[in-house]
């Protein structure tokens, strides 16, 4: 039983679901309203999914939220009877687990969110987190995997970037291409944070139109005047166009991440603290930034100063130490399967 609150994390376990359902396996997917587009991807990516609660904003809301997801949770395992409950963060699969005797498992980075970390930790079975992850931990059942989380869906074994799919979304191959990404900053690790404003986000996207083709993913309203670089494309070409892209910009560090490891330069905004983006950062394929409008600018011409493919060669060599975190994700579940019964071949 999945437990799926974000897009990316529909990426995430997608490849291990996949090899399950495969085998013969039975998966059930729970998954959540009105967080961005997390119910379009499972859509996109064929997987059936049941929508259990609703993203809700504020501290009061994601609380309500909480108590709805894990009764919500409780009936669906009740009637399901998992084997073992998966997600990523997973606060309501923690609850249910303990409740019911279910072995929980959970995959996640983010050191900044104390308080999701605080109301799991207690209940997980197991915690399993990068080599670079710093955050908290529980007493026993920590497991670590070389690598970030992002591998799980852009490992070479898992993803090749799509020239045809790229321009059907909007890639000018005529010029140089930049994403930028704002978030709606709702996650409860996000609680009192904020990104570019309005303004500053037309004076960055303004210059970086005039060294090629912006194209803005965003969660939240845009400014009337950026309306025209909006991304319009098909959910699931978005990282085609990433891949083709010379930097991205943005507020997200899933997406900072992301890019880096297809060996896009990636300029991240925020000035926060998470193990995986440092540990990218360390090794050149993230470039750090106060945040400021002329910073960001400043981390573009250091992208441009080198070449798309130097770029691809760091990428390359730091990826002869990455393991395929999809297949470290399948193997956790699998030591789960009942006695007596082995894997489809």
């Amino acid at each position: 039983m999945f437990d799926i609150v974000h897009p990316a994390h529909a990426l995430f376990f997608h490849h291990a679901i996949e090899r399950l359902r495969a085998n013969g396996d039975e998966v059930m997917i729970v998954s959540r309203e009105k967080k961005d587009i997390t119910t379009l991807v499972l859509d996109r990516l064929g997987h059936e999914h049941r929508p259990i609660s609703a993203a809700r904003s504020g501290a009061a809301g994601m609380f309500l939220e909480l108590g709805l997801r894990d009764l919500a949770m409780l009936r669906v395992a009740r009637s399901f009877k998992p084997h073992v409950m998966v997600g990523f963060g997973g606060i309501s699969i923690s609850h249910v687990g303990w409740l019911c005797r279910i072995p929980s498992m959970s995959f996640y980075d983010t050191e900044i969110a104390k308080l999701q970390i605080g109301i799991t930790l207690p209940f997980i079975t197991e915690w399993h987190v990068p080599e670079t992850y710093t955050g908290p931990v529980p007493r026993k059942g920590l497991f670590r995997f070389p690598g970030t989380r992002h591998l799980a869906y852009f490992h070479p074994d898992n993803f090749r970037p799509d020239r045809d799919r790229a321009m059907a979304a909007g890639l000018d191959p005529e010029r140089d291409n930049f994403l930028i990404r704002t978030v709606g900053w709702s996650a409860n690790h996000d609680i009192g944070k904020s990104g570019l404003s309005g303004p500053d986000l037309i004076r960055l996207a303004t210059r970086l139109s005039e060294m090629g083709r912006v194209h803005i993913s965003a969660e939240d309203v845009l400014p009337p005047e950026l309306e025209g670089f909006r991304y319009r494309g098909d959910v699931l070409d978005l990282h085609h166009l990433m891949a083709h892209c010379r930097a991205y910009v943005g507020e997200s560090a899933t997406m900072a991440a992301e890019a880096a490891v297809l060996g896009v330069p990636a300029i991240y905004a925020i000035n926060d603290y998470r193990g995986f983006i440092d540990h990218l950062a360390k090794i050149g394929l993230v470039i750090r930034s106060d945040g400021t409008v002329d910073d960001l600018l400043r981390g573009v011409d250091q992208a441009l100063a080198r070449s798309v493919s130097d770029w691809r060669e760091l990428r390359d060599e730091a990826a002869t130490r990455w393991t395929n975190v999809s297949s470290y994700v399948y193997d956790a579940i699998d030591r789960y399967r009942p006695q007596g019964r082995a894997a489809a071949a």
